[in-house]
């Protein structure tokens, strides 16, 4: 569960163990989507005065994306510590960049979206399928990494006037 009544928040800490799933309304169709049961999110969810409540816990789960040389399909492994302010809309908290606001008269603090954000920033923008990876060729698109192409080296005519002046 990812969402908790305000009253009881107000009365005790609430400890938070839960999966935000890949099927979740909350995702959009760019998101990179969790792999398997989803997002899997551990914490203490607590009052931190009037109108203000903390999270502190983490997320870990496998993202899908793609290898940013060769463009075949990879799973990432993410995981990452978390900690939100939520703040009632309308105080100046609220209306600070790392404060997450809450909507006038809330009955519950919905950790969904906030846990979705975080999810973003801590999938890797920028995956290799292994260290190695040779990527494509540049000219036929050949996978480098199935074998070698038959393309033959490209040269970029720019240099032309440099390797005049070279062999001159």
């Amino acid at each position: 569960m990812l969402y908790f009544d305000i009253r009881s928040l107000e009365a005790r800490a609430e400890t938070v163990d839960g999966v935000l799933d890949a099927a979740d309304p909350v995702w959009e169709a760019s998101d990179p989507r969790p792999e398997g049961a989803g997002v899997y999110v551990t914490g203490r969810l607590s009052l931190a005065g009037h109108g203000r409540f903390y999270f502190s816990g983490s997320l870990k789960g496998s993202a899908a994306t793609t290898c940013r040389r060769c463009l075949t399909d990879v799973s990432v492994s993410v995981q990452n510590a978390v900690q939100l302010l939520f703040a009632e809309a309308g105080t100046d908290e609220a209306e600070e960049d790392d404060v997450v606001p809450l909507p006038p008269g809330a009955r519950v603090v919905d950790l969904r979206p906030a846990i979705r954000e975080e999810w973003l920033l801590a999938v890797p923008g920028f995956a290799l399928c292994r260290e190695d990876c040779l990527g494509l060729c540049i000219t036929c698109g050949t996978d480098r990494n199935t074998g070698a192409c038959t393309c033959a080296p490209s040269i970029d005519p720019r240099w032309d006037a440099l390797r005049e002046n070279r062999n001159a």
